[in-house]
């Protein structure tokens, strides 16, 4: 075994490998927009600006609410990630908490939160697994109308050369346009007047 194999880069890329697969597999970017959008909600409130010597304090009378909010965003988030089933429910209960910060938590965080709140709920709702493809060479080729087509025939063949089509080949009709058949009289010789009016037209 080379050391590159079993080298630091080598285990970078695997884990790098790794995450991405996991990634795929849920809705990724809706779990962390919606986990992002709980630390303004809940830190806003109960956080101090000081400009200079004059001390700001942002906290409103419903200080328990925006932390209760933030809180359940947080969960929201990790729900999506490793949850993947319930993340419908996931992302409207995250639209509605992101409405109800609004006028419970500083316009929402100073709208910072309630803007990722809104758009990790929605990513979350608009999710879907992937479907891996299905296309198996064994399976047999389905016709427009549903039939599966006889075996041993090109599926480009068009629909008049067929034996489902409307037209066949003169070797399939039994059409012989080239050699047409002059009637016959039941003993087996041909009409006298056919035979003439035939030498007519060949003598014209």
């Amino acid at each position: 075994m080379s050391a590159e194999s079993t080298g630091l880069r080598a285990r970078f890329r695997y884990g790098r490998l790794a995450f991405r697969h996991w990634r795929w597999q849920r809705p990724f970017w809706a779990g962390l927009l919606t986990l992002l959008s709980g630390v303004p909600i809940a830190y806003f409130p109960y956080a101090d600006l000081t400009l200079g010597q004059l001390t700001v304090r942002m906290s409103t009378s419903t200080g328990s609410a925006s932390l209760i909010i933030g809180v359940l965003l947080f969960t929201l988030g990790l729900t999506m990630w490793f949850q993947a089933a319930v993340r419908i429910f996931a992302g409207v209960a995250s639209i509605l908490l992101a409405l109800v910060s609004l006028p419970k938590s500083n316009v929402g965080g100073f709208v910072i939160g309630f803007l990722l709140a809104l758009l990790g709920g929605a990513l979350a709702v608009s999710w879907a697994p992937g479907v891996p493809a299905t296309d198996d060479p064994g399976e047999k080729a389905e016709l427009p109308d549903g039939d599966p087509a006889p075996a041993g025939e090109d599926q480009d063949t068009p629909a008049a050369t067929r034996p489902g089509g409307l037209f066949l080949p003169a070797q399939d009709r039994g059409d012989d346009r080239a050699r047409p058949e002059e009637p016959a009289l039941a003993g087996g010789r041909p009409d006298e007047e056919t035979t003439k009016e035939n030498g007519r037209h060949r003598a014209g």
